[in-house]
């Protein structure tokens, strides 16, 4: 007498050809539905460098939102914090991520504008201290470090070079941001968006760093996400590389003008190396014959 499991072969014992149509069917889906998608090809971005590589310099400046940090998440909370406490619904933060990068008042201009249009001068600063205030209270939620920012500045310091946080954010919000995520140590220099009368894109930030540095313009590097950064190095003279990830006001990167596009900062010093730039040698000489 044979066993049942002769006379009833089971379904793994039997080939393609015996199975039923469906069985065959539902292997196949489950096997699309596991299958791992493809990755999305990587943009290539054209740097358009003015300067040769590797750039020499002694300081590096580094952006803080959009490049070091990741704040747009603790932004929103702020923005729809504001926005509630005069009756208006929240954004998305997809929307408050296109307008970081010039600041408190143009954020809070640009995060009002389409419940009320343009904010007259009373109603901004009104505006603004509210957001301030909601601000305050969530700065360091879910705000980060971007992917290598630690590993970036630790290189850059063992590599000798000299590094300056430039950011348009205002300094009562940049500073202790620094200190609670842990960057603060890696910065000889803060610029904030209000220590200077003008902030990025005008050059005087850059330009104030060399100066605190003793150094030339050219031995400066700029390190950014944005045009507001590409257009204050170029103004101002020196090198500028650009992280792809950041925010940019929600415009194209492609046809920056900038010297490279790093994916993260370790890539940056693959484009710079410590030392002096041909202008400051050029000026040494020069001062040496004057001697």
């Amino acid at each position: 007498m044979h066993s049942n499991e002769s006379q009833n072969p089971s379904i793994d014992g039997a080939s393609e050809a015996e199975m039923p149509e469906n069985a065959r069917q539902s292997d196949t889906l489950a096997a699309d539905a596991v299958a791992p998608a493809a990755e999305p090809k990587k943009i290539r971005y054209r740097a358009k460098p003015k300067f040769p590589m590797p750039v020499p310099a002694k300081v590096l400046l580094l952006d803080l939102d959009g490049t070091l940090l990741d704040t747009v998440g603790d932004i929103t909370t702020a923005v729809n914090g504001m926005r509630a406490a005069f009756g208006f619904g929240p954004l998305e933060m997809t929307a408050v991520r296109n307008m970081v990068g010039r600041g408190i008042a143009n954020l809070v201009s640009q995060a009002m504008k389409s419940s009320v249009g343009e904010l007259g001068a009373n109603s901004s600063k009104v505006a603004v201290a509210q957001f301030e205030k909601q601000y305050e209270s969530c700065l360091t939620e879910t705000s980060h470090a971007f992917p290598g920012v630690f590993e970036g500045l630790e290189l850059m310091k063992e590599k000798g070079f000299r590094l300056a946080c430039v950011t348009n954010k205002a300094e009562r919000f940049t500073l202790p941001l620094l200190e609670k995520t842990g960057l603060a140590p890696y910065f000889e220099l803060v610029v904030s968006g209000d220590s200077l009368a003008e902030k990025k894109p005008h050059p005087l930030p850059i330009e104030h760093a060399a100066k605190h540095f003793g150094v030339a313009i050219t031995e400066v590097v700029m390190i950014g996400d944005s045009m507001r950064d590409a257009a204050a190095a170029r103004a101002a003279g020196c090198p500028v590389f650009i992280v792809p990830y950041g925010y940019n006001e929600g415009q194209e990167l492609r046809g920056l003008d900038c010297d490279a596009f790093i994916d993260d900062l370790p890539s940056a010093l693959k484009h710079v190396r410590l030392g002096a730039s041909a202008d400051a040698e050029a000026a040494m000489e020069n001062a040496t014959v004057s001697g």
